[in-house]
């Protein structure tokens, strides 16, 4: 891969510093803690519109979708990114499940494409063996 830049730095930087924004951590730690669905119809039970847990989960998503873009567009480099934010990998294992599902219900078929991509580069990253221990521990 590219060689990171101070840019790259200043940006991964960036990305810590929002992580640490309350309602963003907050958000963060519902997700990590609570959100284990599996199927749309989990999800739907877990995170019906207009609830606060809605709402964290569409904040915590959101955020990875959105770190995952700059690593889509070429303005953050890839391996530093991987090496500072696993969680992100962690936000498209627990939604993976059930992303087609999201995009139709949603009429959106880009929905968490940034998130997909990355994720997606990422486990290459990690390998196979490392990848598919994580996604173990993570789906319990």
């Amino acid at each position: 891969m590219a060689q990171a830049t101070y840019d790259d730095v200043n940006l991964i930087l960036r990305l810590y510093d929002l992580r640490r924004e309350e309602k963003l951590r907050a958000a963060r730690a519902w997700f990590a803690k609570n959100f284990k669905a599996k199927t749309m119809a989990e999800f739907q039970a877990l995170c019906p519109p207009g609830t606060e847990s809605n709402a964290q989960w569409r904040q915590a998503v959101s955020y990875w979708d959105m770190a995952a873009s700059f690593v889509n567009a070429g303005v953050l480099n890839p391996e530093l990114f991987f090496q500072n934010n696993r969680e992100m990998l962690l936000a498209w294992i627990r939604i993976q499940p059930f992303i087609e599902e999201l995009r139709t219900a949603f009429a959106d078929p880009g929905f968490m494409k940034n998130l997909e991509k990355t994720a997606a580069a990422y486990a290459e990253y990690l390998g196979p063996k490392t990848y598919e221990a994580f996604v173990a521990r993570v789906r319990g």
